[in-house]
């Protein structure tokens, strides 16, 4: 089982970014996935969920109405576009199998929202 993001980066504020996660070893069509981030020095945080029909989403307060998350079942990927990045937005972003931050994750990928 492997989880492979990428598409982090530096971002300005009011920027967006979109991370992807390649997902092998695993049927990825039945399962629900996850996003999840860790500030620096901070623990690691849910932030966004999708359900294994690819429709259902859950979203944290926090990045409701700017982070959308998505999949494709037909490629083993799942998406997060990032749209009006805060610098609060900082952080190594992780991709999840199952909707719990204790699930397998992958490497991550660094996003740095500044000037």
């Amino acid at each position: 089982v492997q989880l492979v993001e990428s598409g982090g980066g530096l971002a300005q504020p009011g920027g967006s970014l979109r991370l992807s996660c390649a997902a092998s070893g695993f049927t990825f069509s039945n399962y629900d996935m996850s996003w999840a981030r860790q500030a620096p020095g901070k623990g690691l945080v849910w932030v966004a969920g999708i359900g294994s029909d690819g429709r259902t989403t859950y979203y944290s307060d926090s990045v409701k109405g700017r982070f959308t998350i998505s999949s494709d079942n037909a490629k083993n990927t799942l998406y997060l576009q990032m749209n009006s990045l805060i610098p609060e937005d900082t952080a190594l972003y992780y991709c999840i199998k199952g909707l719990f931050v204790s699930g397998l994750r992958g490497q991550g990928t660094e996003v740095t929202v500044s000037l």
